[in-house]
């Protein structure tokens, strides 16, 4: 399906007060950058390769859609639902991914370098080789996600919630972690140099081997 047949369905939906329908939609490949897809139903719908840079796609029903290799970037996502979706190897840097949900997803490889993910859900989530270096993710919920070999350099982790996630060899050099909850973690081998662990909650972690040398740890961050 190309921008123009995607473009018809949308003016039609919107013009009976409806949802736009695109459902198990083949998108491969296709030029949707720049496009209006707020509340559409993409679920099922496959995304692989497309360019949707700068799309606005708040609200909308990405269950299951095939993203993996899509360019996403300064994507509008907020609020999207993308539990189980495949996002591998996307370029989602810049990307607005606030409040949305991205349980179970397939992240793995993916770019989110200076996305904001304040609030979001991304637990049980694959974020292996994921690049998050400066992107927020204040208050984001990330409960016993993949994280290994995460690049964590420079993003703002204040109040998220970590707990059993496996963070093994993940690098949070420089990271803000405050008040973030990382009771029963995985950061053995992992790089916290530098980082900020003030007030975090470290009960249970596993940091055998990693590198703490610099960071910001205060009498209450380890209960």
């Amino acid at each position: 399906m190309n921008r123009e047949e995607v473009e018809v369905i949308l003016a039609a939906a919107r013009a009976k007060g409806e949802t736009p329908n695109l459902s198990g939609a083949d998108l491969s490949e296709a030029d949707l950058s720049g496009a209006n897809l707020t509340w559409a139903n993409l679920t099922w719908a496959n995304l692989s390769g497309a360019n949707l840079s700068g799309a606005n796609l708040t609200w909308a029903n990405l269950t299951w859609a095939d993203f993996s290799g899509a360019n996403l970037s300064g994507t509008n996502l907020s609020g999207v639902n993308l539990s189980k979706a495949n996002l591998s190897g996307t370029n989602l840097s810049e990307a607005n991914l606030s409040r949305a949900d991205f349980s179970g997803a397939d992240f793995s490889g993916a770019d989110f370098s200076g996305a904001d993910f304040s609030g979001a859900n991304l637990t049980w989530a694959d974020l292996t080789w994921a690049d998050f270096s400066g992107a927020n993710l204040s208050g984001a919920n990330l409960s016993r996600a993949n994280l290994t070999w995460a690049d964590f350099s420079g993003a703002n982790l204040s109040g998220a919630n970590l707990t059993w996630a496996n963070l093994t060899w993940a690098d949070f050099s420089g990271a803000n972690l405050s008040g973030t909850n990382l009771s029963g973690v995985n950061l053995s081998k992992a790089n916290l140099s530098g980082t900020n662990l003030s007030e975090a909650n470290l009960s249970r972690a596993d940091f055998s081997g990693a590198d703490l040398s610099g960071a910001g740890l205060d009498y209450t961050a380890i209960p």
